[in-house]
C-alpha cells in the first residue's frame, strides 16, 4: 500500500459522519502496530509525526520507515505531519513523501497564519498534498505533551471561516475546550460554538488532543463535522506504563523482548479508538 492524501480518507468521513483516527507513530514498531490493527478492522487510519518525533526519527528516515512498513498492508492510510512549526519543517515533509501536512500557526497573529497557510496550499497542492491549518489554539493539560501553546484560544466562527476562505486549507483544526496531553479533569466541549463553526466552515474539522475525552464528546463532535480525532499522549502513556511494569515484574534483561511486550497495550489503544471513530469496516466500504 502507498499511503494516500489524506483528503481522500477525510472526505468521505465527512460525508458519513464517522472520523479518521490520527496516531502518533514514531517508529517502526508503533507504525505497524497501527496498520495491523487498521487491516484487522478494516479501517482508514492516519500516521501522524511531527517536531516532539523527529528527534528520534528525522522527516525523511521517519518517512521510509513507515513507507516501508505500509507495503506489508493493504490500507487505505495517510502520512501526516503533525503541528509543524516551520515552513522548513513542512517542505522537509513534502520531499520525503509526507501526503498531508500541518503548519500550527496558531499562536500566532491571524494575518500572519493564514498568509503562512496559502503559503503551504501554494506548494503542497499541487503535488496532491492535504493541508490542515489551526485557527483558534489548542493547548495542553500536562508538563509531557509537547503540542500545542501553554494555554488554548477557542475558536471564533466566523474567523474559521475568513480563515478557510482565504488559505484553501483542506482541513481545519478547532478549539472548543479540548486540549493535548493527558486530562487531569475531562474537559468541557462548547458545543453551541462547534456548531456555529460546522455552519460557518466547509471543510473536515479536526479534533486535536483526543485522549482522554469522554466517549461520549467523541461521538457528539463527530456528528457535529469533526472528521479526524487525533490521538497521541494514550499511545505514549500505554508504551511508558507498559516498560514500567515489565521492570516491576523484573523483565528487564533484554531491551526489545521488554518493548516487544508493549505492542499489545498499545494496539488495544489503537483498536478502541478506531472502533470510538466509526471508522471500523469504512476500508471495505470502498474509501
Amino acid at each position: 500500500m502507498n499511503f494516500v492524501p489524506m483528503d481522500e480518507l477525510l472526505q468521505p468521513a465527512w460525508r458519513g459522519k464517522y472520523a479518521v483516527p490520527a496516531f502518533c507513530a514514531w517508529n517502526a514498531e508503533v507504525a505497524e502496530v497501527i496498520l495491523r490493527a487498521a487491516t484487522e478492522l478494516q479501517a482508514p487510519v492516519i500516521l501522524m509525526s511531527g517536531p516532539g518525533e523527529f528527534p528520534l526519527n528525522p522527516p525523511d528516515t521517519l518517512a521510509r520507515i513507515c513507507q516501508a512498513v505500509a507495503q506489508k498492508y493493504p490500507g487505505p492510510a495517510a502520512l501526516h505531519l503533525d503541528h509543524g512549526d516551520t515552513l522548513e519543517l513542512v517542505q522537509q515533509c513534502l520531499d520525503a513523501g509526507y501526503t498531508s501536512v500541518m503548519l500550527d500557526y496558531s499562536t500566532r497573529p491571524f494575518a500572519e497564519n493564514a498568509a503562512a497557510l496559502k503559503t503551504v496550499v501554494a506548494k503542497a497542492h499541487p503535488k496532491g498534498v492535504t493541508v490542515e491549518g489551526e485557527i483558534g489554539s489548542v493547548g495542553r493539560v500536562d508538563s509531557v505533551s509537547v503540542e500545542g501553546g501553554k494555554a488554548s484560544t477557542l475558536t471564533q466562527p466566523a474567523e474559521a471561516a475568513r480563515y478557510a476562505e482565504e488559505t484553501g486549507v483542506d482541513a481545519l483544526a478547532v478549539s472548543i475546550g479540548n486540549a493535548h496531553g493527558i486530562y487531569t479533569r475531562l474537559p468541557v466541549f462548547d458545543f453551541e460554538r462547534l456548531e456555529a463553526i460546522r455552519q460557518a466552515v466547509r471543510v473536515p474539522l479536526v479534533l486535536h488532543g483526543g485522549s482522554g475525552t469522554q466517549p461520549e464528546y467523541v461521538r457528539k463532535a463527530i456528528s457535529m463535522g469533526m472528521a479526524k480525532v487525533n490521538i497521541a499522549s494514550e499511545l505514549c502513556k500505554a508504551f511508558r506504563d507498559g516498560y514500567a511494569q515489565e521492570h516491576a515484574n523484573g523483565k528487564n534483561g533484554w531491551l526489545p523482548t521488554s518493548l516487544g511486550a508493549i505492542k499489545p497495550a498499545i494496539a488495544q489503544v489503537v483498536r478502541r479508538w478506531i472502533t470510538l471513530c466509526g471508522a471500523q469496516g469504512k476500508a471495505a466500504n470502498g474509501v
